[in-house]
């Protein structure tokens, strides 16, 4: 089926503006490489980040998928005060499905941890209430963000299908990831009063999301959403730690081969990748699912044909922003010269190949198969595509570089 020039034209301008704020992910990488010390002092520290990142995109992948395609079918108003019913019971069931995110992706962590490396209750305790007291903290912070651009771009004639979660968990990935490192600091600094601080956080989250529980448990629409999103969050608990032990193979690379990888800067580019493959399958995934919703699109997989306008927009703005993050992290690092930009842009493109090819048929197959299955394929899509998203493009990145040591 031919491209609509229009369309395509459409997404791909849309798809760059949102993958632009992907360059906060720079900023983000750039925080964890100047603070990489802290991991040396907390041996679990550098393996539940990954999860971190990952648990935050599955709450808000599953928010943003819920809002966009609300708006366009007039469920839910584009206003922060006096919306409808379905607005507050989403935002309330958000915040109880952070809390179980939270807790099952700790303990899954702790797990994967474990075998590898031996870990006491002291430990599994830290690293409890370390991820539920930085996603507490994040909710807090993230969702009035999520809540302003979903209805700023909606009122302004932009998709918010396309246009919301490349933005959101951009800088949401840039937030959580101060938040972390700033708790992770006053963990480490203030070792005796951070672990009151952190139960004290934990706490009052839990009792907040239990309220929500109780108050809402009768609600169809309420109830709903947290049974749906309960299978995907133990599903994709196990998923999102095959990045962190993947990205612990990359550091290892990166050690073993400094001649060869001395002046690629992995850590200062890793969150923008992550998040430009995540957003290149929410952009393919979000508009699938509002035109499964809008009756537009087949729920087979043969209309596929029917959504390349979509996924080659998407796409191609995902490896012209790898270039650029290729050019930044180098002039960031001082490593700025033509033959290291070749070098680092071929290995970004190489991965970029692998990740996106894999996240635009993964993300179009959770759609079109929880939508045959009569189930809301936004609780599942964009949840489930990110956190495929951050192990598929660890390992594509893995495997890029292996593939440049032996060509």
């Amino acid at each position: 089926m031919a491209l609509n020039i229009k369309k395509f034209s459409a997404t791909l301008k849309q798809s760059l503006m949102a993958y632009a704020f992907n360059i906060f992910g720079i900023v983000a990488g750039t925080i964890v490489a100047y603070n990489a010390w802290l991991f040396e002092k907390v041996p679990w520290a550098i393996a539940i980040y990954p999860p971190i990142l990952s648990a935050r995109g599955v709450i808000g992948g599953l928010f943003c998928g819920r809002l966009s395609t609300a708006l366009h079918l007039g469920m839910i108003k584009p206003r922060l005060f006096g919306n409808t019913k379905s607005f507050y019971l989403l935002f309330q069931a958000i915040v109880v499905m952070t809390f179980e995110t939270s807790f099952v992706m700790s303990f899954a962590a702790a797990l994967f941890r474990s075998f590898y490396a031996s870990i006491t209750v002291d430990e599994l305790l830290n690293i409890v209430c370390m991820v539920v007291a930085t996603m507490a903290l994040a909710l807090i912070v993230i969702s009035p963000l999520t809540l302003l651009v979903s209805f700023f771009s909606f009122k302004h004639g932009f998709d918010p299908d396309i246009i919301l979660y490349p933005i959101e968990s951009t800088v949401a990935d840039l937030l959580i990831t101060a938040i972390y490192i700033s708790t992770l600091n006053f963990f480490i600094v203030y070792s005796y009063f951070s672990r009151y601080f952190l139960v004290s956080v934990s706490l009052i989250f839990v009792l907040t999301a239990i309220y929500f529980f109780v108050r809402n448990r009768r609600e169809a629409e309420f109830v709903k959403t947290l049974k749906e999103s309960l299978l995907t969050i133990i599903f994709v608990s196990f998923i999102i730690n095959v990045a962190g032990a993947t990205l612990g193979k990359v550091d290892e690379t990166l050690r073993e081969r400094r001649e060869l990888y001395g002046s690629y800067p992995i850590y200062v580019v890793y969150p923008a990748l992550i998040d430009t493959i995540g957003d290149v399958g929410a952009v393919v995934g979000s508009t699938a699912t509002t035109k499964l919703a809008l009756g537009t699109l087949k729920s087979s997989f043969y209309s596929m044909k029917s959504h390349l306008t979509e996924i080659s927009g998407a796409w191609i703005a995902s490896l012209i922003m790898y270039m650029v993050y290729s050019f930044l992290a180098l002039i960031i690092k001082g490593f700025l010269n033509p033959l290291n930009l070749l070098k680092f842009t071929v290995l970004l493109i190489t991965a970029n190949i692998i990740a996106a090819s894999f996240i635009i048929l993964i993300s179009y197959a959770v759609a079109i198969l929880t939508y045959q299955k009569g189930l809301d394929p936004d609780n599942f899509e964009i949840p489930i595509e990110s956190s495929f998203a951050d192990s598929v493009t660890t390992i594509s990145l893995l495997a890029a570089m292996l593939f440049i040591a032996v060509i």
